[in-house]
């Protein structure tokens, strides 16, 4: 049988907070995940951690800052960037590690503020790609538990393999499914789901 992604695992220093169990480890962020992990042989202490949107990215940094103590600045490239450019310097000085969470990195991040270009080329990026195989299936799965759902083996395997594999997507269609089996007073079925999917106009009909 083969195994799914794992759930979020901690050093024994990391106390878990409530927001963890949601942070799904599997090859499209592990990267983002274990680099965390080893904030303390940064030889910069910041670091810039982009991805798509919804995928765990803001979670996955407020998550650490909290445990070492460090700072975040989300939506970063909106950010004043004086203030940017000084809590780089703290963060070198008091080594208490800066995140800043962005869309982009540079070069496509082009600061006007000629010293935070500056650290911002010497500053590492790591990012977190669109959801792989494992991770998708278990986003949805997550998703429907929420609602206090169960999806049926079936039904996951048809929603992974005809889906746009991205985070927004997945939320929308978890949404639409809960919804139509709600309004139809449905159980949670493959015909359910294939329905619902249909009518949200998230696969088409010969699916």
């Amino acid at each position: 049988m083969k195994q799914g992604p794992d759930q979020i695992a901690l050093p024994l220093d990391w106390p878990q907070t409530e927001g963890d169990a949601r942070f799904i480890v599997s090859d499209a962020n592990r990267e983002a995940f274990d680099h965390f992990r080893k904030w303390s042989i940064w030889p910069v202490k910041a670091t810039i951690l982009t991805g798509p949107r919804r995928s765990g990215r803001s979670l996955l940094a407020r998550s650490f800052v909290e445990r070492v103590g460090g700072r975040l600045f989300d939506d970063a490239e909106h950010r004043d960037e004086e203030e940017l450019f000084h809590a780089w310097n703290q963060a070198q000085e008091t080594g208490r590690p800066l995140v800043m969470v962005a869309d982009q990195a540079p070069p496509a991040w082009t600061p006007k503020l000629p010293d935070l270009k500056t650290r911002l080329a010497v500053t590492p990026v790591i990012g977190i790609q669109l959801p792989d195989d494992a991770l998708f299936s278990a986003l949805i799965q997550l998703l429907f538990a929420d609602r206090g759902l169960h999806i049926p083996a079936d039904a996951l395997r048809f929603m992974s393999d005809r889906l746009h594999r991205d985070y927004w997507t997945v939320e929308r269609a978890v949404e639409a499914v809960d919804r139509f089996a709600i309004a139809e007073r449905a159980r949670l079925s493959l015909p359910t789901i294939r329905r619902a999917l249909m009518e949200a106009r998230l696969i088409g009909e010969a699916a």
